[in-house]
């Protein structure tokens, strides 16, 4: 009788195996001729060897649905070990607007049509400059892009960077170390990402660096291989800084730069290295510019009402600004 070892890497057990252990029950009803104990983050098992060899099959299956679904139903343990072949997508509806499915097997869909057209470009292209208003979902689509590429194995790591610029705060009188000031500017990448990837393989990805999360400026020197890059909020970094961001592009590597024009937190608005570079590089082939609407905004209604009005304003000011100067010219 021979004996082994399945290690269960980033999963929670409860989740995994059942309250309980309902779930693992049913697995073993399938293999009554195993001995399957299971112990913490691990499955012991004791057998013959074509009978470990069928069930180490099987269960890599389960494993997979797992990892690529954030669930495991008694529905699907049945299918799957019934059947000796992986369940297509749960609840078995394949939709060409999901990205990924996320924590409890919830879908994440590209919802609006400017979601789906930078799902259709990140298929094409390396480098996507995403931009638009609030709301509009651009950097989440991105994030989720990104854990779809990781989990299909088409790169080795996902690399989430923001220009830590002061909006009206000033980091040297926030609290604690280097860590701790900037961490409030990162949080909405942890937060997207939390909703993507279960907790326990959330950290497990950071702690071994699959998944990095980092200020700008933690980007300088380094090329960037293998790997899906998001930099969010681009419209405050400087020209150079994001120079400095598009050449750390090395080999299979896939870009996507998020911002929103109005909302330039430098101090010139002229100095946005996100305007400059979609206007220097906008005809360089494979790189693809998605721009973003009031129509793609997708938090409450008053959100979007509220970009209008602000951009309403923006452009009268702006129109008044143009016959000030022309009547400045004609005195």
């Amino acid at each position: 009788m021979l004996e082994n070892q399945i290690h269960l890497e980033g999963i929670d057990p409860l989740e995994f195996f059942g309250i309980n252990n309902k779930k693992i029950d049913l697995i073993k009803s399938f293999f009554p001729k195993i001995i399957i104990t299971a112990r913490g983050n691990s499955l012991h098992i004791r057998g013959d060897e074509k009978e470990l060899k069928n069930f180490e099959k099987k269960f890599s299956l389960l494993l997979d649905h797992y990892y690529q679904f954030n669930v495991l139903t008694e529905d699907i343990i049945l299918q799957i070990l019934a059947t000796g072949t992986p369940a297509l997508e749960e609840n078995g509806t394949a939709e060409k607007d999901i990205i990924v499915f996320g924590n409890n097997g919830k879908p994440v869909r590209a919802r609006t049509p400017n979601q789906r057209v930078l799902l259709e470009e990140s298929v094409k292209n390396d480098l996507i400059f995403a931009v638009g208003p609030a709301g509009t979902g651009k950097t989440y689509t991105a994030i989720a892009l990104a854990v779809r590429a990781l989990k299909n194995r088409e790169i080795k790591k996902i690399i989430l960077s923001r220009p830590a610029v002061e909006a009206g705060e000033n980091l040297g009188f926030l609290p604690g170390d280097l860590k701790e000031k900037i961490d409030p500017y990162l949080q909405p990448l942890y937060d997207a990402l939390q909703d993507m990837i279960p907790p326990r393989k959330l950290e497990e990805f950071m702690k071994d660096g699959v998944i990095e999360i980092a200020p700008l400026a933690f980007m300088r020197g380094r090329t960037l291989s293998n790997a899906f890059v998001i930099l969010d909020e681009a419209q405050n970094t400087t020209i150079n800084q994001l120079k400095m961001f598009l050449t750390r592009m090395g080999l299979n590597a896939k870009f996507i730069i998020t911002g929103d024009v109005t909302q330039i937190d430098l101090p010139k608005r002229s100095n946005s290295g996100l305007i400059f570079a979609m206007k220097l590089l906008r005809n360089i082939e494979s790189i693809s510019i998605v721009q973003f609407n009031t129509k793609d905004i997708v938090r409450h209604r008053l959100v979007r009402e509220i970009v209008d009005a602000y951009s309403k304003y923006y452009e009268e000011q702006a129109d008044k600004k143009s016959e000030d100067n022309n009547h400045k010219n004609n005195r």
